[in-house]
């Protein structure tokens, strides 16, 4: 049974911008356009969506991370990652790549297909001070391991990460992070759906709506942005009667458990300070970085 406690609001929008990542990756950049735009622990997100080859084809050749986590969610079209571990994986649509970099990672990610629609999100999660240097590691999760779980009035989510109870049942993702607990939503409305949820009072939460309309406590949601989320044990979401234009909405709720640590980084690399960083950056350049 969902607590009575205060519902959540949207406090904070941050819309994304158009960017460019990779060998000229085509993407829109919300949370970590700028670092005043985290959302600890969440670092960046990237939206990606474009049926034209040329703003996707070059991919994510061989680069570094340490210090943090990468998940990639493809909603259509198919990426091969592989990395300095020996790891490779086909990631296809509705699949999902987790990795952790921790003290260090080179990986790369190429689309397989030379047309047709490429869409997803790329999300960077911090790592506390205690687990940057730990092994790095690496997860492939199928389309058909993510729980799929439908709602009332057709509504239906896909629970990628975390744990939700919902109607006294609990549900539990395929992706469990003991730190930072993060909890990763997929959820798709029909129009004139009215959808609560719960996220723990002590995280962190932001709604990103790709697609269609939609309102929390009589604000909308404003699309291709993060909206972020007040305090409270649960959220409500609404969308319009009808639209004839967007009859579905599809959006993603993120919410995770704070670090409260200083966030030092340089591109690829995230630390606590300048100096880590900086260790970083020369223990790639000497080869070192994956020792």
């Amino acid at each position: 049974m969902i607590s009575r406690d205060p519902k959540r609001e949207i406090n904070r929008v941050i819309p994304a911008v158009d960017s460019r990542d990779g060998a000229g990756v085509l993407l829109k950049r919300s949370i970590g356009r700028n670092p005043s735009a985290r959302l600890d622990p969440f670092l960046m997100l990237d939206a990606f969506s474009s049926d034209n080859p040329d703003d996707y084809m070059a991919g994510f050749p061989p680069h570094p991370h340490r210090g943090f986590e990468t998940v990639t969610y493809m909603l259509n079209g198919h990426m091969i990652h592989k990395d300095h571990l020996g790891n490779e994986g086909e990631l296809r649509s509705g699949g999902v790549q987790w990795m952790t970099a921790g003290k260090g990672v080179v990986h790369e990610e190429r689309p397989v297909a030379i047309e047709g629609l490429m869409r997803g999100f790329q999300l960077w999660i911090n790592l506390p001070a205690k687990d940057k240097m730990k092994p790095a590691a690496y997860q492939h999760i199928e389309p058909e391991d993510i729980p799929h779980i439908e709602l009332m009035g057709g509504a239906a989510l896909k629970l990628i990460a975390g744990s939700l109870t919902l109607d006294d049942i609990t549900y539990q993702g395929p992706i469990c992070v003991e730190e930072t607990q993060p909890l990763y939503v997929d959820l798709q409305l029909q129009p004139g759906t009215t959808v609560e949820l719960p996220i723990p009072s002590s995280h962190n939460a932001f709604i990103y709506l790709f697609e269609g309309k939609a309102t929390v406590e009589g604000q909308p949601l404003l699309i291709d942005a993060a909206n972020r989320l007040s305090t409270g044990s649960r959220v409500s979401i609404t969308t319009a009667e009808s639209d004839a234009d967007k009859p579905i909405t599809r959006l993603l709720l993120l919410a995770g458990k704070p670090i409260g640590e200083p966030v030092a980084q340089y591109g690829p690399f995230v630390m606590n300070t300048m100096a880590e960083v900086e260790q970083a950056i020369a223990d790639y350049r000497a080869d070192r970085l994956v020792d």
